[in-house]
């Protein structure tokens, strides 16, 4: 499994709620997001589609970039999901 260093955002199936992670391995992470294997916030609310990802060359970077988006507005967060996936499809499955 290979590791790239990547920022995502989830959302629930009315597009309620957003969360936003980091990890090294996109897929697998996106994976136990949809499967409820951890619980926590994803699980609780219910956000299993990947709406938006960014790969990285380093997890410093990676983990700047999200938390430079933790601090941004909720409408810059959906404006940047629209400007890159405007109909909000759930990505998790372009990526196997």
């Amino acid at each position: 499994m290979s590791r790239e260093p990547a920022v995502y955002i989830l959302t629930s199936e009315l597009k309620t709620v957003l969360y936003i992670g980091v990890t090294s391995q996109l897929v697998a992470r996106i994976w136990l997001h949809k499967n409820d294997v951890v619980s926590g916030f994803s699980q609780k609310y219910q956000v299993h589609n990947l709406v938006h990802y960014e790969l990285f060359d380093s997890m410093a970077v990676a983990i700047e970039r999200e938390k430079q988006l933790k601090k941004w507005r909720r409408s810059w967060k959906e404006q940047l999901i629209t400007d890159n996936n405007p109909q909000w499809l759930d990505l998790y499955y372009s990526l196997l």
